[in-house]
């Protein structure tokens, strides 16, 4: 097997590369949906993310540039900086958008926000194991990555000290 650089990659012969920088992180808010009448209130965190790409080393003793990966990781966690974070899968939340406001509906309560401090994420909740699947799907997304030499990946997402989740892919 060869990739696009040139080197040969031997099956079987697999690496984990950890990314675990400082600069991987975010701040944002959110609330998570228990329930149709169940949430918590809206607060925020000091994300951080790490990852692991499992690859094949190369003849040339590299699996692949990973500072690629880091770039990548920087961009989403850039996207997600500063913002507050809603899902737009969920049951039990309804976003508005076309008036001044943006609208999350949830039961009674109309929750207003400025358009520019939101930003609308493909998930059914705001959660540290949602919001890995979500730097998951993005990373495999990601055409400067070399989606051929990737067997495995896992993104951890913390929203707090010693609290994280992970999701972890797989070619199989």
């Amino acid at each position: 097997m060869t990739d696009h650089s040139g080197a040969s990659r031997r099956p079987g012969s697999l690496a984990t590369i950890e990314i675990a920088k400082d600069y991987l992180n975010f701040s944002a808010g959110h609330f998570t949906i228990f329930s149709a009448t169940e949430r918590e209130n809206l607060h925020g965190h000091n994300w951080r993310v790490g990852c692991e790409i499992e690859t094949p080393i190369g003849d040339d003793g590299l699996c692949f540039d990973y500072g690629r990966a880091k770039k990548a990781l920087m961009a989403l966690c850039d996207q997600l900086d500063e913002k507050v974070l809603l899902p737009t899968q969920s049951p039990h939340l309804r976003i508005e958008e076309g008036t001044p406001y943006l609208l999350a509906h949830y039961g009674a309560e109309a929750i207003p926000f400025l358009p520019r401090d939101v930003l609308l994420l493909p998930l059914a909740n705001i959660t540290v194991e949602a919001l890995a699947g979500w730097f998951v799907e993005a990373l495999l997304a990601d055409p400067s990555l070399p989606q051929e030499a990737i067997t495995g990946l896992r993104v951890r997402v913390s929203s707090g000290t010693e609290q994280w989740a992970s999701r972890y892919w797989c070619a199989s």
